[in-house]
């Protein structure tokens, strides 16, 4: 005869393996069948419990790590009031990064965003947007690294990520907001917090997670940590940044925590004040020594606010205490890469590759690291990796782009001009390939062919220098002046140490002041 296991067990069996679906549905048939059943010897009831444990399963089909994906949206960044100052000192704003004054390699050698910082060599969100200075260019600039679509506001991705949580419930939702006594759940401690993370996460109802949360802070006589979090967390959503802060610097008074350093370095981030961020990490390293986590925060602000050094030097402090950590890998490779060095770049590229890391990316720099370490005959073999293993259009472009590269540097212009034909194949606004093209163009002897792709390429990455330059030399070159020294200064604004731009624009001036 088999006895039957308890279903509130099994429901909980089922949450602790990640099985939150399943966990869900026999909780919601044990809240069917037993809904006033109290336990005997306990004050919870059985229904309580299982409503309890079916918002954690819930929440944790939605739940996503806030201290990690955050996104400024157009509205955060073009109607942003919370900057003091709107022309901040050099080497204090992330708006306005320092031009490689952390001894780092130039936008000679080292690609940058149009936001000026150099691209890292790991896709995070705050990699992607960086600091567009005007709408057009933000509504240009792409979400993430596979959609072109910007990022419309913050809070619009949260009211969708909610209505897609509903589909957990095709009922309807498992709990009716409008007629919950938040002040009856406020006072239950072991309902109360479940409860929070359900509004908060599942239903994306910030204002009713912020009463819930207040109400729970003056029951617990404003003592308990946990709660002053979760109200920092709200503020911070609803963008009262300096409220934020103040809830989660009282939590740190009554309770040291990694999460809640995290969370205060973003809000001080969000506010531009990156040094200030520093300085907490810093504080918190003294309580945690060694914590990965605010190592990699350190790193990341350094390397947005472009000072390239110091971020390696972190992230090489990161690798000592995790080794396998995939950012700090790639990051220092990354910057191995660029300062000439590929030999470097290619074994901490190939660690990764040991560690299991296995996409297109990855053979697409191995790719690179062995072409230009001279070994040749790997070079090729990876970029078919690459290519097989691409997911979307606009890594196949990346990949034809850089073996076009490579054709370039063997000297098969043929095989170079077929692969950025390729590449704008498959992406048609890659304004490198335009570039690329315009010269090959130029060397054939086609200068309106030549001129058109160079003015496209302009107009599609304004941040780059290169196709301003280009267009200045070969305007210059027909004798249309004007147009050159237009072109030579918006050089200028995108690169202004390079040395070719100066000399150019002084000889244009030189030209203007004899007529």
């Amino acid at each position: 005869m088999e006895i039957p296991m308890d279903p509130l067990f099994l429901a909980w069996s089922y949450f602790r393996r990640r099985k939150f679906q399943r966990c869900s549905d026999l909780c919601t048939k044990v809240l069917e069948d037993s809904p006033y059943d109290q336990e005997p010897g306990s004050s919870l009831r059985i229904s309580e419990a299982a409503w309890s444990l079916k918002t954690r399963a819930l929440t944790e089909m939605v739940y996503i790590d806030e201290i990690e994906v955050d996104q400024e949206g157009i509205a955060e960044m073009m109607l942003d009031e919370s900057c003091i100052a709107q022309v901040a000192r050099p080497g204090t704003s992330l708006r306005l990064p320092g031009t490689s004054h952390g001894g780092g390699p130039t936008a000679a050698v080292r690609p940058v965003t149009q936001a000026g910082r150099p691209i890292t060599g790991f896709v995070r969100p705050s990699t992607q947007s960086g600091r567009p200075g005007t709408m057009e260019q933000a509504i240009k600039t792409p979400r993430t690294a596979s959609t072109a679509r910007p990022v419309t506001s913050a809070s619009g991705r949260f009211v969708r990520l909610g209505t897609a949580s509903m589909l957990t419930n095709p009922d309807g939702p498992f709990i009716n907001l409008s007629r919950l006594n938040l002040a009856k759940y406020s006072q239950k401690p072991n309902l109360s917090k479940t409860l929070f993370e359900y509004i908060f996460h599942h239903e994306n109802d910030v204002k009713n997670a912020l009463d819930l949360a207040a109400q729970a802070t003056e029951h617990a006589q404003f003592k308990d940590w946990w709660w002053k979090v979760q109200l920092g967390k709200c503020y911070y959503r609803l963008g009262l940044y300096r409220e934020a802060e103040k809830q989660f610097r009282s939590a740190l008074n009554h309770q040291e925590v990694v999460d809640t350093y995290l969370y205060l370095a973003k809000v001080y981030q969000r506010l531009d004040q990156p040094i200030t961020a520093l300085n907490l990490f810093k504080q918190g390293l003294d309580h945690f020594p060694g914590e990965v986590t605010l190592l990699t925060g350190i790193a990341r602000i350094h390397e947005e606010m472009n000072n390239i050094t110091s971020a390696t030097e972190y992230y090489r402090d990161v690798l000592k205490q995790d080794n396998t950590h995939v950012e700090a890998i790639a990051c220092i490779g990354s910057n191995h890469f660029y300062t000439d060095q590929p030999e470097i770049a290619l074994r901490f590229y190939r660690r990764l590759l040991q560690m299991g890391v296995y996409n297109c990316q990855l053979y697409n720099n191995l790719g690179l690291c062995c072409f230009y370490a001279q070994q040749y005959d790997m070079t090729l073999s990876s970029f078919e990796r690459a290519l097989a293993l691409v997911a979307n259009d606009e890594e196949q472009a990346d990949v034809w782009y850089n073996i076009g590269h490579v054709a370039v540097g063997i000297g098969d212009l043929t095989l170079a001009y077929q692969c950025f034909k390729l590449t704008l194949a498959f992406n048609n606004d890659h304004a490198e390939a335009y570039n690329n093209l315009a010269v090959l163009e130029l060397r054939k002897g086609r200068i309106e062919q030549s001129k058109a792709f160079l003015q496209t390429a302009a107009s599609l990455a304004p941040h780059m220098y290169e196709p301003h330059f280009n267009l200045s030399t070969l305007s210059e070159k027909i004798g249309d002046l004007q147009s050159s020294y237009t072109a030579a200064q918006k050089s200028e604004d995108a690169f202004p140490e390079h040395v070719d731009t100066q000399q150019l624009l002084r000889q244009l001036r030189q030209h203007f002041a004899l007529l």
